[in-house]
């Protein structure tokens, strides 16, 4: 006897979903916290429900991750002239306008933009 498995997932498309994924990454600048684990939990619920989620997702994990190694790097860049100084102004603004880009590119149905992005997970 053999029983088969009839669960089937149907994908949807959703780019606005996609869209507000990568603006949760903005939660660091209103509430201090939550510009990880929102889009974590929002790629990890609907990455087998939603067309391009699994790849925005993954983008919006490599790049936060990304960001903290260049905080971890500008610390000791403190010491050498200030110029971790800069290296902190440098995550600043790219954490603030990729999760604006790349939540446009979601709108519009383009792969997210891999910008200064290390790929920790492929």
């Amino acid at each position: 006897m053999e029983i088969i498995n009839q669960h089937k997932t149907t994908t949807r498309s959703d780019n606005g979903l996609l869209a507000i994924t990568h603006l949760t990454q903005l939660l660091h600048y209103c509430t201090g916290v939550g510009g990880f684990i929102v889009p974590l939990v929002l790629w990890l619920t609907t990455k087998d429900t939603v067309e391009g989620m699994n790849e925005h997702g993954k983008s919006i994990v490599n790049f936060q991750l990304s960001l903290l190694l260049y905080i971890v790097i500008s610390v000791p860049g403190i010491l050498l002239f200030g110029l971790g100084l800069l290296g902190f102004l440098f995550v600043g603004i790219i954490g603030f306008v990729m999760p604006i880009v790349n939540a446009v590119r979601a709108a519009n149905g383009e792969a997210p933009s891999k910008f200064m992005t290390i790929s920790f997970i492929s």
